[in-house]
């Protein structure tokens, strides 16, 4: 483990410290400003000496509730989304422990305001602390401080973008000192040589065809050296990269996963889906009843989208492939639905699989032009998602006749249930090629956790606000 690696792990502890006890102390100001006594006057007792040695006692059990959730892990840190997602969570599993003491301890504090006020800036002075610190981490790596000096061997493709990739970015915090093209005793000993001269930290297996020869003598390497050996995964390995092992009359029994959602995950993730879905369908009802009116307003039709041509109602395909009753606000002008699979097959932009999207689609309407730009026609399906068909995050839901031209593949996006928002989505909306929406989709549901869903849902404005044709 490189010295820069734990030292910044330990930093981080001092430092949500300080910064925990530092929202604590801005939110008791805050709250004695002539700006908030003026809307609301003080008429509470709670003297700052008092209120600093609680702040003090709380902050150290943030700080062990940090470590538990994980905030303090040695390793390369996480993305900077799920980092934040992180924080938020566990600042707010913080707020409500502190609320169940009040409930229990009535004259601990008779000021919500600060407690509130303490929550949101932890927020904020932590998460400005994190990207502060993930900032001087990079910077360092720039000038090779802290970075790792790795050894790669493989002849492949990958191993080829992998050098590439950790020369032009090293804020990766990877430096190759040498690339090996094969593992033989005569490489063996090469690497030898040139540990005598430079340090290695990690050797990484980048070609997963080496010889089964190869690759045991590459882990012995690394095993009899202390070095970190680490390998790039074939494609079975991949497929079957969520395991579990059991014992079945002594034999171990390997299960493949097929999604990390299972369980009381899957309990947590509809909780989730209720209590946003219901939240947001309150927040944008306004928008939903002004859409509602121009929609009807604007052109002649239904408000919403609900019916084929031939008065057949619209589904997608949903959790398990089975098909379920889907609408959205209408966008198009009447009776031209089917007209994208003959009129206008020509001017299909999705060549690369089974969707469809036209190019200057001529059916949409002057304000269907507007709400598919900003996403709007899609907020109708919060309903879908307060009553199960649909979840808040998860892959597209698909028209029945573009799974049907599905590869064997890409059925396994329908292991869970489609969402308003992705993976794919955020990762490039409408300008991903099909099997690059299929590989993130993939990804997700064989990765799923809390964490993953929710800085999914923080990246999906900036996903909407970043200028993208309308779909």
């Amino acid at each position: 483990m490189k010295k820069p690696e734990l030292f910044f792990s330990f930093l981080l502890v001092p430092l949500d410290y300080a910064l925990l006890v530092l929202a604590a102390v801005s939110a008791y100001h805050l709250r004695f400003s002539s700006i908030s006594t003026g809307i609301r006057p003080v008429i509470f007792n709670l003297p700052f000496d008092r209120y600093f040695e609680l702040a003090l006692l709380i902050a150290a059990a943030w700080v062990i509730l940090f470590a538990l959730a994980g905030m303090y892990s040695i390793r390369q840190p996480a993305n900077v989304a799920r980092e934040l997602a992180r924080v938020i969570l566990t600042c707010s599993t913080g707020l409500a422990l502190i609320a169940i003491y009040i409930f229990f301890q009535r004259e601990l504090f008779d000021s919500r305001f600060i407690v509130i006020a303490a929550w949101l800036l932890s927020i904020i002075y932590i998460s400005f602390g994190r990207l502060f610190i993930r900032y001087l981490r990079r910077r360092l790596y720039r000038f090779g401080i802290g970075a790792k000096n790795i050894v790669l061997v493989g002849n492949s493709k990958t191993t080829e973008k992998l050098l590439s990739e950790f020369a032009v970015n090293p804020y990766l915090g990877y430096k190759v000192v040498k690339r090996l093209r094969d593992f033989s005793l005569e490489s063996a000993q090469e690497l030898l040589e040139i540990m005598k001269r430079v340090s290695v930290d990690d050797i990484m297996q980048s070609d997963p065809n080496l010889t089964k020869a190869e690759s045991l003598r590459l882990y012995d390497f690394a095993a009899e050296h202390h070095l970190t050996y680490k390998y790039v995964a074939d494609l079975l390995e991949v497929k079957v990269l969520r395991t579990e092992v059991t014992s079945l009359l002594g034999i171990p029994i390997v299960e493949v996963k097929k999604t990390t959602l299972d369980g009381w995950g899957r309990i947590i993730k509809r909780l989730l889906d209720i209590v946003g879905s219901g939240l947001l369908i309150i927040i944008f009802s306004p928008v939903l009843l002004i859409v509602a009116i121009i929609i009807k307003l604007d052109s002649r039709g239904p408000v919403f989208f609900s019916n084929r041509d031939d008065g057949s109602v619209v589904t997608r395909v949903g959790e398990g492939g089975k098909p379920f009753r889907y609408f959205k606000f209408r966008s198009m002008i009447v009776n031209s639905d089917s007209m994208r699979y003959r009129e206008l097959a020509d001017n299909n932009l999705r060549t690369d699989g089974p969707l469809v999207k036209i190019k200057d689609d001529p059916r949409v309407t002057h304000v269907g032009q507007v709400i598919r730009r900003w996403s709007i026609d899609e907020l109708p399906e919060l309903f879908l998602v307060f009553i199960g068909k649909m979840s808040l995050v998860g892959p597209r839901p698909h028209l029945p006749e573009e799974v049907a031209k599905y590869e064997h593949h890409h059925r396994k996006t329908l292991t869970v249930k489609p969402g308003i928002t992705g993976l794919a989505q955020v990762s490039g909306r409408s300008d991903l090629l099909f099997e690059e929406e299929v590989k993130l989709d993939v990804y997700y549901l064989e990765n799923w956790s809390l964490f993953l869903d929710i800085s999914i849902l923080l990246k999906t404005p900036l996903a909407v606000l970043k200028h993208r044709q309308a779909e």
